[in-house]
């Protein structure tokens, strides 16, 4: 399915994306990640990411959003970026969940050339319970979350379907 919001946001629905999965779970950690991508087929990428979640005994996938499909910024020659949502629980620390959201990046073929670059896979840990941090490597919540429509549009469509 598809519905096109504006003239440049359009949403999109896969067999993964919006799902309400588990309402329970007892892991510790609520955590939100954003995931987006603009190389080769995000879509089948994106659904290769939530079934490696999935059978992850690591995680508890709670919820995903709906696609939305955007423009870039910053760097501004480069294909629109397909961005979703997705909500999860578990027992890792922070810094452990940083580090396999990295892994998973490297392992769907994401390369960091520049900032705002193109990129097969990107995961953004919008939020990690009620943590707050700020580092070189990492900031909770996600930098500038609420001025983006990749993060905002999804994150409000899901929780309102929910």
């Amino acid at each position: 399915m598809k519905k096109k919001l504006t003239s440049k946001l359009t949403l999109y629905n896969t067999s993964n994306f919006p799902r309400f999965i588990k309402s329970r779970s007892s892991k510790k950690y609520h955590v939100t990640i954003g995931i987006g991508g603009n190389i080769g087929n995000v879509k089948k990428r994106f659904d290769k990411l939530f079934l490696s979640l999935q059978h992850d005994t690591r995680f508890d996938i709670l919820s995903t959003s709906e696609l939305l499909l955007n423009p870039p910024f910053g760097f501004l020659e480069q294909n629109d970026f397909l961005n979703g949502i997705i909500t999860l629980k578990t027992n890792l620390s922070l810094n452990d969940f940083f580090k396999s959201m990295q892994r998973l990046e490297n392992r769907y073929g994401r390369k960091r050339s520049f900032q705002d670059a193109p990129r097969t896979l990107d995961i953004d840990i919008i939020f990690f319970a009620n943590k707050k941090i700020n580092t070189k490597k990492l900031i909770i919540p996600h930098k500038d979350w609420a001025n983006r429509e990749s993060v905002t549009i999804p994150l409000k469509r899901m929780i309102k379907n929910m």
